[in-house]
């Protein structure tokens, strides 16, 4: 995982639901280190229909997905960045994925640390490590 302590590095990830309410709530808004979300980031219990917008330090809009849709129930789902578009997968996660950013509704942010499920997904296991820096 990169320096967590370079500001300048730091992109706000804002995930937002846009169905609920006259104009939509808020899922997650977190501060992730650009290196540690470069082509794709886990999200956990996301909604059916997303939308993102990652801004740089500068509040600069850097990359954004709309009226992303989910195709399938599960714990997990994929933003993947490609450029300055957003696009969501659904999905187990894999050996692969451990060490990625997962965001928790609300924006806590951890890394993806163990994952176990059983074959025909009706149980999973994971542990997810958080760090904090004043």
């Amino acid at each position: 995982m990169s320096d967590h302590t370079m500001p300048d590095r730091l992109e706000t990830w804002d995930l937002w639901m846009p169905g609920p309410g006259a104009t939509g709530l808020s899922f997650a808004r977190s501060r992730i280190n650009a290196e540690d979300a470069v082509e794709r980031l886990l999200v956990h219990a996301a909604p059916t229909v997303l939308n993102v917008t990652v801004s740089n330090a500068q509040g600069e809009v850097v990359a954004a997905g709309v009226d992303l849709k989910r195709g399938q129930p599960g714990p997990i789902s994929y933003l993947r960045r490609q450029g300055r578009a957003i696009s969501l997968e659904d999905g187990w996660p894999t050996p692969q994925d451990i060490g990625l950013v997962v965001l928790l509704p609300g924006g806590e942010a951890g890394i993806l640390k163990a994952w176990w499920h059983a074959p025909d997904h009706s149980e999973w296991r994971w542990r997810v490590e958080f760090y904090n820096h004043r």
